[in-house]
This record gives structure tokens, sequence and C-alpha cells, in this order.
């Protein structure tokens, strides 16, 4: 039975942004949301909380921690310690909180754009500023078969910014919006050249559970010593299960330093974490894996898709199928659609993208595409996108 649902009945039935925010006849192909069934452990949970009425403020039981552990462990032989876990609201919250801990107001934090548009904005309501690293991107005309690993860290720029006064890095790790999956080089050399200037790593990893199997994922704490000692993971069940609204994500730690961070924060960090996500997480990680793997088979159907006819459907695209996600960066630089072109394919196909700008100067002329959708929804899109060339 296939994970992926029809668009026609998501709309139908559901009243989140994805399906909201546009008039019925635009293909929502942006936002960071899938066309699919929730989970049948994940679901059922749901269902008891909501018949039994538990409903109420989370609790301090550690059944999401050690939940996570067992995940970690299985997936990728990484031992979480799950005392050095905590939960809040979502992700971004936990960013916010972490560099509140880790920052003096002004500080610097790195950022790697292309990148999560609200990397910017964690960075700031923190009290910090940005300094820009951007991502050496690969040399050359992409073959669509390719992956983004030839995208890579500007390790000379960390280093230039930490010179000149940056002791933070916000990574992406996954990397969104390119699907790029550090490798374990990579993240051992950025550990040691911030264990050299005392910097702190904070890594967003909630793309995680979403790697394919082409690429290798490594959790920055497990990656090396130095990272252990100075860094902290941010993840969620919320992106590879489908349950961002249910709200509840994971700080995770691996040194005493991160302990005293996560003891320093307000409680209502951890208070305000949602009881329903806690329950959706636990059933997700402890429950949810044969589901999680139909649902990788599908993306990378999808993914072979947009190899496949990308280059027919939309002539000069640039594309490198992504090593993580269900979200494809592609450069539409070459097609006459200016510098944001997701604008204009709303009106001219229909099609909603998200703007590639977002993610930073380098996103002129490119749009991100969710292919978390139906093979019949990304076909159409891609038909939608060829008639408007």
């Amino acid at each position: 039975m296939s994970v992926m649902v029809s668009l026609f009945d998501a709309r139908r039935t559901r009243t989140s942004e994805k399906y909201t925010v546009y008039d019925a006849d635009v293909l929502p192909m942006f936002v960071a949301e899938m066309d699919c069934a929730l989970a049948e452990p994940v679901r059922d949970a749901l269902l008891r909380a909501v018949t039994d009425g538990d409903t109420g403020y989370v609790g301090h039981g550690r059944a999401l921690p050690e939940a996570f552990a067992d995940f970690a462990a299985d997936r990728w032989d990484w031992a979480v310690d799950p005392d050095l876990v905590r939960t809040t609201t979502d992700v971004s919250v936990a960013a916010v909180e972490t560099l509140r801990r880790v920052i003096e107001p002004g500080d610097q934090v790195v950022v790697m754009p292309p990148v999560y548009a609200p990397f910017w904005d964690y960075v700031t309501e923190a009290g910090g500023s940005v300094t820009e690293v951007p991502l050496l991107a690969p040399a050359g005309t992409a073959d669509p078969y390719d992956t983004t690993a030839g995208w890579r860290m500007d390790l000379d720029g960390v280093r230039q910014a930490f010179a000149e006064g940056a002791r933070t890095v916000l990574l992406c790790n996954p990397h969104n919006p390119l699907g790029l999956v550090h490798d374990r080089e990579s993240l051992v050399a950025l550990a040691r050249l911030a264990a050299e200037w005392d910097a702190v790593v904070v890594s967003d990893e909630i793309h995680a559970p979403l790697v394919h199997a082409d690429a290798t994922f490594t959790p920055f704490l497990d990656c090396c010593p130095e990272a252990a000692a100075l860094g902290v993971a941010l993840t969620s069940a919320s992106k590879a299960w489908n349950t961002a609204g249910t709200k509840c994500a994971l700080m995770v730690g691996a040194s005493d330093r991160a302990r005293a961070w996560f003891d320093g924060m307000p409680t209502e960090v951890v208070e305000r974490t949602g009881i329903l996500g806690y329950t959706a997480s636990v059933a997700a990680f402890s429950e949810g894996g044969p589901w999680l793997a139909s649902l990788l088979a599908e993306l990378a159907a999808n993914r072979r898709i947009l190899a496949e006819e990308l280059g027919a459907a939309l002539p000069g695209a640039g594309y490198r199928q992504p090593q993580a996600s269900y979200l494809a960066w592609l450069d539409l630089r070459a097609l006459p659609w200016g510098d944001d072109p997701a604008l204009r394919l709303v009106d001219e196909a229909r099609v909603a993208l998200s703007n590639g700008r977002d993610f930073g100067r380098q996103g002129i002329g490119h749009a991100r595409l969710n292919f978390g959708c139906s093979e019949d929804t990304l076909r159409e899109g891609l038909s939608r996108l060829a008639a408007a060339v």
C-alpha cells in the first residue's frame, strides 16, 4: 500500500498551511509537508491519547529520550545518553533557546547558505548576528543523476570567520535545501577547527531519518570526541513522519557542558512540548521503522523521476538528486523567469514552489520543489512547469 495519498484527498480534508495558502487550482509543492497518510503506529498512539483524554501538559518521563536513543543506536550506531536529551516545541525553538545559552548578545554565528530560510531569524532572535560562509558549489554542469555530494563546507571560510570573532556555527546536516549529507571527514574537520577556537556547533539534524540509500548520515556529535565535547544536535520525528503540527523536538547533548546549557534554560522551554507531539514521537521512533522504509522507497522513485524527466520538461534547468529528504533544489537561471522564478510560476504554471532567494543570495534564480507527493502529482507538476517555459 502506498504511503502517499492523492493531493485531491489531502486537500479535501486537511487545513494545514500547505493546502490552504493557495487557490485550489495551484499545486502546493513548496512547504516541507508531505501528501502522505500517518504511519499506523503514530495514528494509533494519537487516537489512544485523544480517546483517553491524555491531552494535558507534557509529563517528565523518559519514554521519548529512550525511544530516540534506541532509534539512533539501531539506525546510525550512535550511543545517545537519554539523560542528555531534552524536548521542546519544535526545532526552531530548540535552535533559538540553544543559541541563547551558547552566545552573548551581538556574537557572530556562522551559517552556510543556501540554507533553510529561518536560520537568519534564529540567530537574530537569540541576540546574535549572522556571519555567512556559503557552501562551496560543485564545478561544472551536473548530470541530473549526480547527487548533491559535490557541494561541501568552506572550512577555510569558517576558519576566517573564527579569526574575525565568530564562536558558533549553526550547521544544517542534512543540509536543507540541497539535501546534502555532510560526510564524516568534513564534520570531523569542522569539529576540530571549532575545538581549536573554543567554538560551539549547533547541528540541525531534523532530516536525518530521511537519508537515501546512496548516502550515509553521520550524527555530528558522533563524528569525533571533539564534536561530542562542543556540540548540540537538534532533531525531531516531525519531518520524517509528517507530524509538524503536533509540536515536539529534541535537543541532544554529549557532554557536561551541554548538560549545563540545557539545565540553564527556562523551565518553560521543556514545558512547551506538545503532549501529542511527544506521544507521536515515541511511536514514530519506536515503531515507525517499517512505514519509514516504505516512505523512503516512494521518495526514491520520485527522485528518479525528476532525474529522468526534469531535463525534458525544463531544458537548461540544473538539478542534482538530493542525498536526503524530499526537497529538490532547482537551478532555473537558464529559464525565462528571472531572479525569483517561484513568484512567476504560481501565476504562469499554477505550481507553488519555495522561493530560492529565501535561502540566501545564492538562491537567486533558484526554487525548491517538494516531491513528497504521489507520482501523479509530481508528473502533473512537471507537466505544468513544462507548459510554462
